[in-house]
This record gives structure tokens, sequence and C-alpha cells, in this order.
């Protein structure tokens, strides 16, 4: 009898051990506060750009996020939430590293960021990561590649269901053609952009796309009129861009402003740009990290000494900037 007695309480003892600990049941509550989280990192990346500080931070969030999921259990509706938070979440530190000009590293966090699309089964998700993909085949100078990947985004069920992305998908692709010397295409393409951004007037334009708005759709054709060589165009919009851009969108406005000086450049107004690019290197933050920036004002600086001039204000500019550029 004893013996009966040692092995059943041994045997309970072993089914113990044994039992896996209680999940933590992860709530709209968590959901909401990684949310938080993202959209602070969010108003950080409109900021300064390419950032590590940000892209190390949106990649441990979505690490995080990714370990609330394996250690709790949670609804379907939390969960698909939480895989798009993990998603964005590494497409922000892509994003970063795409602001840094650094397209490897981008491409590493996108692989990571395309299956939490798919766990989360988000189409807009999945939409913004091929978005970031096209991005990083064009700084790569493969534009064949980023053609397909924009062929993709436009004939998504997203872009089929709201014209916004149905528009950018388009703009992607006239980029792309542009830089593949097909103008034709090109043209046709960002007329499709334009008519498909027309037909979003009114809508409530969900998450991430809300940066797609005429303040960016002007900007982004300055880059396929700059592409086709017409540079007078690609002023007017920027122009338009300038005018309309918000003034919390930092690194935006001095991106854009770093066009304007390579656009009025390209036209021989050597002055004027310089004074313009003196105003986009102001603009950056001391903890700024777009490369994209600093880049194109360094295109900008080749072209204007190209030119032989010797105004004392633009020697002056092109002295300064070689001290940070």
């Amino acid at each position: 009898m004893r013996r009966r007695n040692f092995l059943v309480a041994a045997t309970g003892t072993a089914v113990a051990a044994a039992a896996p600990p209680c999940l933590t049941r992860l709530g709209q509550a968590d959901a909401d506060r990684f949310h938080l989280e993202y959209t602070e990192l969010l108003r950080g990346d409109a900021r300064l750009g390419g950032a590590g500080e940000i892209e190390n931070k949106a990649i441990e969030l979505a690490s995080r996020i990714q370990s609330s999921l394996a250690g709790g259990g949670a609804s379907d509706r939390v969960r698909r939430q939480l895989y798009r938070l993990a998603s964005d979440a590494t497409c922000l530190a892509a994003f970063a590293a795409i602001d840094a000009r650094a397209p490897r590293r981008a491409r590493s966090h996108l692989d990571q960021a395309l299956p939490l699309a798919g766990l989360a089964r988000d189409g807009e998700a999945m939409y913004r990561v091929w978005d970031h993909l096209m991005l990083t085949s064009s700084q790569r100078e493969n534009h064949a590649e980023a053609a397909a990947g924009a062929e993709v985004m436009k004939r998504s069920s997203t872009a089929r269901r709201d014209p916004l992305y149905a528009s950018l998908g388009h703009m992607r692709h006239a980029n792309a053609l542009a830089r593949l010397h097909q103008p034709t295409e090109s043209l046709r393409a960002m007329s499709f952009a334009e008519r498909t951004f027309g037909r979003a007037d009114g809508v409530q334009p969900s998450a991430w796309i809300s940066f797609y708005n005429r303040a960016e759709f002007d900007a982004l054709s300055s880059y396929v009129w700059t592409a086709l060589g017409d540079h007078e165009r690609a002023e007017s919009c920027l122009h338009r861009t300038l005018a309309a851009i918000p003034d919390d969108m930092v690194r935006n406005k001095a991106l854009y402003t770093a066009h304007l000086s390579l656009a009025q450049a390209r036209q021989g107004e050597v002055e004027l740009a310089a004074g313009t690019g003196r105003r986009a290197y102001e603009m950056l933050l001391p903890a700024a990290g777009s490369l994209r920036t600093t880049r194109t004002l360094a295109v900008t600086r080749q072209v204007i000494e190209a030119t032989g001039t010797k105004a004392p204000e633009v020697v002056s500019w092109i002295e300064e900037s070689r001290r940070w550029i």
C-alpha cells in the first residue's frame, strides 16, 4: 500500500514537472502599447531620417513583439495585429537603412518583414514590404528588378481595392521605367499614377500610405522628370512639394530641398543652387542620418564645380560643403 502511494506521488510530481508553464494572454492593451512605441519611432524617423538609433530601436521593437507572441496566447485578431506591427517595425528599420544608403542591410530587414506580413494575413503590410524592396533595387541600380517590384505593387489586391496604393505603384513603376530609358512607358505610368491619385480624393488613407499626399506625389514626379532629363519640370514639382510639406517632416523637407538645389544646378543656376544647397544642409538635425540628402548635395557640388564658376559666393559654398559632405 505504501509502495502504491509512493508511485502515485512520484508520477504526479513527474507530470507536474513536465507540464508547460501557463502562457500569458495577450490582449488589445498589449497591441495598443506596442503600437504607441511604433508611432513614436515613426515621428523620430520623420525628423531624423536614416539614423542608426531609429533602425536599431525598430528592430528591437519587432523582436520584443515576436517574443511576446512566442510566450503568450492571443485571439486571432490580436495575433494578426501584432504580426502586422512586427512587420511594420521591421519595414521602418529597412527604410532607415535605405535613407542611410545601405540597401543590403535594408534587404536583410525586409527578408524578415515579408513572412511577418504573411502571418498577419495583411495585404497592406505585404504591399509595404514590396515598396521597400523596390527602393532597395533602385538604390542598387537594378532598375529592371525595381520595375518588376513595382508591377507586383500595382497588381496587388490592395492596389485594386485602394486607388492611393494603385497610384503609388504606378509612380514607382514610372520611376523605374525612366531609369531604364523608356520615356514613353514612363510617362504613361505617371499618367496612370495621376489618374488613380485623383480618385483617392476625399478618402481617409490608412496608416502607412498617409505619407503619400499631394506634396509627396509632386516630389516623386520630380524624380521621374529628373531621370527623363527635364530639370525645369522637376524644379517646378519640387517647389510645389516644399510649399505643401508639413514642417515636422524635417528629413523630407531637407531631402527635397537638396533635390531642388540639384535641379537648379543642372539648369546652370549655380548661385541659386549653392544657396538652396546651404539651406538644405542647415535643415538637417545634428543626429540626422539621411545620407540620401548629403549624397544629393555632393552631386550638386560636382555639377557646380564642372561649370568652372568663379563666383565668390559659389566658391565659398563649395569649400564650405567639403567640410560636411
